[in-house]
């Protein structure tokens, strides 16, 4: 006997906000009637906190408190121990999005050390000589517009212009062998609409050797803490090139990157980890000499 078992959310998107209703169905389909125990449909959130290998041994406290930190937990009986017809069966369900006591729906982000998710998982008991059915669906949340997921940052201060100069003479002592170049530019801001894409321009007024390659790239920064210690991590997002080959002196590249959906978030920090972003703009040289300069920003919902 095949029996399957689906979840259909109403929204095709499955982007909801904190208060809204979570509607859809739950598709039956069997080619003979059978016998459950019961049908439960369980409404999950949470944040996994992943320590990197490199820290182990180092705060090995931390340990203690690198579990789950549950945002949502919540179960509904969908029905009671019964029968079912064969065919297709629909059951409807509507389940209000509201977190737990203390805590906040953070928006859905996939990262290397913190991920945070949300799903719906319909469980179907059957008798001990038949298996059970489970099945999942995931779903995302998002803030609304205007919601300030930080505010402690003050963000009026990044919302200007960012001109920024990179030369020999710029760089830290510890680089040396950088040949004789200068490399203008403007950032648009570095608090960013993470629903915007991320802008601004660069040129390149002089050069001794010609360059190889000019390239943005996105970096998120995961810490992971608590009273013990914390580790600091920073990975690589995407990595876009915005000129190739020995880019033309004085005239303007381009800026533009559009922020991944799942792989970014609003900038958050709270007391267990925090997420951050930063944005590099690496020069490459034909020699294989690398000169980068750094950004760090902030992501925003508006």
């Amino acid at each position: 006997m095949a029996i399957s078992l689906d979840i259909r959310l109403k929204r095709a998107d499955k982007i909801y906000c904190e208060e809204d209703n979570v509607t859809g169905v739950i598709v039956i389909s069997s080619n003979s009637d059978f016998k459950h125990e019961g049908i439960t449909l369980i409404m999950e959130g949470s944040v996994n906190i992943q320590v990197s290998t490199k820290n182990v041994g180092i705060i090995e406290a931390f340990y203690n408190s690198v579990k789950p930190i549950q945002l949502i937990n919540l179960t509904c009986e969908v029905s009671g121990a019964g029968r079912l017809p064969s065919g297709t069966t629909e059951i409807p369900f509507e389940i209000p999005l509201k977190s737990k006591a203390n805590r906040v729906l953070y928006e859905t982000y996939h990262g290397v050390y913190v991920n945070i998710g949300y799903g719906l998982r319909c469980d179907i008991k059957r008798s001990f000589l038949s298996k059970d059915l489970q099945k999942s669906q995931q779903f995302l949340i998002q803030y609304r517009p205007g919601y300030n997921a930080c505010p402690q940052l003050p963000l009026r201060d990044k919302r200007t212009p960012v001109n920024f100069e990179l030369s020999p003479s710029t760089l830290s002592s510890g680089r040396t062998g950088a040949p004789d170049f200068l490399l203008k530019g403007v950032i648009d801001t570095v608090c960013c609409n993470i629903s915007k894409p991320f802008k601004g321009k660069l040129v390149l007024v002089k050069c001794a050797v010609p360059v190889r390659s000019i390239e943005l790239q996105l970096v998120r920064v995961e810490t992971c803490g608590c009273a013990e210690g914390y580790a600091r991590e920073a990975t690589e997002i995407q990595n876009i090139q915005i000129g190739d080959g020995d880019a033309p002196q004085n005239i303007p590249i381009p800026i533009y990157m559009v922020f991944p959906r799942l792989f970014t978030c609003p900038t958050l920090i709270t007391t267990n980890f925090k997420l951050e972003f930063e944005v590099n703009i690496v020069v490459i040289f034909q020699d294989d000499h690398l000169i980068t300069n750094n950004f760090p920003i902030v992501l925003v919902r508006e």
